[in-house]
């Protein structure tokens, strides 16, 4: 009975210990960095993480969410690696751009081996969107448009020539056997023009953001031909297929999620996974996921390390392939 109480109390010992420094590397000043001015994606990103450590109390300190707008991402990037290396409190919101910029070679000197990738909360798709009224009935009707007349059919979306939105248009005219040259594209300054120029018929086709179009279904302004993931999305988008599933091997995954500074301590980055674990697991995160119009999506520790790796090269291969890099 004896030692049966003394291993109980040397656990009980142990435990608290355990928790004690679990409890001791919380960070003291959370703060996330939104790449970008108020109001866009890395913001909503940043805001969620703030959400979820304050509703699920991970945290005693609340997190402050901080801007440091410029080069999409660019100054953010070299500014966490080259003078804010070892915050263990700092989180910085990436996007599946990220990748890109990375593979073209926006971030400057720096890899995506140059920070530490804690995770990945979720995701949104690509979509390819045509009015509600327009001929073309299904993806293979537009490609086959584009296929027969490039000239005739005007694609359109939120961002210049090498951007996430030119991609999706890109690899659209590719399934058409098009070279991305000869592909008539119209850039806008964002999501909401390019919409407003698919209603007003000045572009046929719009490749933008399976989050943004559930509103304009429902008001039966809209078709989606095809949702660029790699299966059919829950919700209010699961009767739109895949362009896979439809015979066209195109998925623009945009992921987002946190990375930090590279020096930062490994008792640090564990903290952050092991909580980010817990908080993707719960209920509550989905349901403020879905809040901010993100579709589940969940990579933390090496899972994510691999997926970073994967979409840099990934990307690196469509930039020499769009003429974005030089061989």
């Amino acid at each position: 009975m004896l030692l049966k109480k003394t291993l109980f109390a040397a656990t009980t010992a142990v435990l608290a210990t355990l928790a004690a420094g679990v409890a001791h590397a919380a960070p003291e000043k959370p703060e996330c960095i939104a790449p970008a001015k108020p109001g866009g994606g890395f913001d909503l990103t940043c805001k969620l993480v703030q959400s979820a450590l304050q509703n699920g109390n991970y945290l005693e300190a609340p997190m402050r969410v901080t801007y440091m707008p410029g080069g999409i991402g660019a100054v953010a990037y070299n500014t966490v690696i080259a003078n804010r290396p070892a915050e263990g409190g700092t989180v910085v919101a990436f996007s599946g751009g990220s990748f890109l910029n990375l593979a073209i070679g926006k971030f400057g000197k720096y890899t995506e081996q140059d920070v530490k990738w804690v995770a990945a909360v979720g995701a949104d798709y690509g979509a390819v969107i045509v009015k509600a009224d327009s001929p073309y009935q299904s993806l293979k009707d537009l490609i086959e448009a584009t296929r027969a007349n490039p000239g005739k059919v005007i694609y359109g979306s939120g961002g210049s020539v090498g951007s996430q939105d030119w991609m999706k248009s890109a690899l659209i005219a590719k399934q058409a056997g098009v070279n991305y040259k000869d592909m008539r594209y119209v850039a806008f300054e964002g999501g909401g023009e390019a919409m407003t120029a698919l209603m007003g018929g000045h572009v046929q086709a719009y490749t933008g953001d399976a989050s943004e179009v559930a509103a304009h279904l429902k008001g039966g302004r809209v078709r989606v031909l095809a949702v660029l993931a790699p299966e059919r999305l829950p919700g209010e988008l699961a009767a739109i297929p895949t362009a896979i599933e439809q015979g066209y091997n195109v998925d623009w995954t945009i992921a987002r999620g946190y990375y930090m500074g590279p020096k930062v301590a490994d008792a640090d980055r564990q903290w952050w996974t092991a909580t980010f674990d817990k908080m993707l697991a719960a209920p509550e995160f989905d349901k403020l996921r879905q809040e901010r119009g993100l579709f589940p999506f969940a990579l933390t520790g090496q899972a994510l390390e691999d997926y970073v790796s994967a979409e840099v090269k990934r990307y690196t291969a469509l930039a020499h392939e769009f003429g974005l890099l030089a061989r």
